[in-house]
Formats: structure tokens, C-alpha cells, sequence
């Protein structure tokens, strides 16, 4: 996770907790992991289409 150690992932954590709750962290999570699968494939494509 690049230069992200235990503290700074915890202190970050506790301040997406106290900002949206318990309630809405599995639906950012969800909505988080959705995008980076987006953007991986996006990425992919336009890596392909360069190619060729």
C-alpha cells in the first residue's frame, strides 16, 4: 500500500468511521472496490489498443 503504515491505515479508518458511520462503510467499501475494478479495466483496454 506504498509508504501507508498500520497507524496511518487505523487513524484512517476512524476518520471514514466518524465521517459516514457504521452503516455506510460496506457500501463505500463496495462502491470503492467497484471503481478500481473499473478503472483496472479501462487501463487494460487502453493498454491493448496502444498495442495493436
Amino acid at each position: 500500500m506504498g509508504n501507508l503504515g498500520m497507524t496511518e491505515l487505523l487513524l484512517i479508518g476512524a476518520a471514514l468511521l466518524l465521517f459516514f458511520g457504521p452503516s455506510k462503510l460496506p457500501e463505500l467499501g463496495k462502491s470503492l472496490g467497484k471503481g478500481i475494478q473499473e478503472f483496472k479495466k479501462a487501463s487494460k483496454e487502453l493498454t491493448s489498443a496502444v498495442k495493436e
